[in-house]
């Protein structure tokens, strides 16, 4: 994972942020091992501490679960990976429409131009 960080929001909220998305996208399946806290924290160039925290809380959200010894795993809930992704899908939509309502665009002119755009794109796939 390329890791960007930027100073408006707390390193350790951005980090939950990506390692939420890597979880939600499948990087790290199910029931997979997550690296070490050092490996992650030397990979995103951050203090042990602050990546400590962020799979702290990634284990209260029910994400990640620890195993003695054994490291970090992600969760096989299946539920509480599908609530992570309808979450994170919310919060895109969201900001999706906020935009184009900021582009003076009404909702069924969004819609219009989502639906041709889709079609337009699978052109391209076929």
């Amino acid at each position: 994972m390329g890791w960007n960080f930027n100073d408006n929001t707390p390193i350790y909220l951005q980090i939950i942020s990506g390692l939420q998305r890597e979880i939600a996208s499948g990087a790290y399946p199910p029931g997979s091992r997550l690296p070490s806290v050092r490996e992650l924290a030397l990979e995103a160039g951050v203090n042990p501490n602050t990546m400590q925290r962020a799979l702290a809380e990634l284990e209260r959200q029910g994400l990640v679960n620890s195993q003695r010894t054994a490291g970090r795993f992600v969760t096989e809930d299946t539920a509480a990976l599908s609530a992570l992704r309808r979450s994170m899908s919310d919060t895109i939509i969201a900001n999706f429409f906020r935009n184009m309502h900021g582009l003076g665009l009404a909702q069924n002119e969004i819609l219009s131009l989502v639906e041709d755009w889709i079609r337009e794109n699978n052109k391209e796939e076929q």
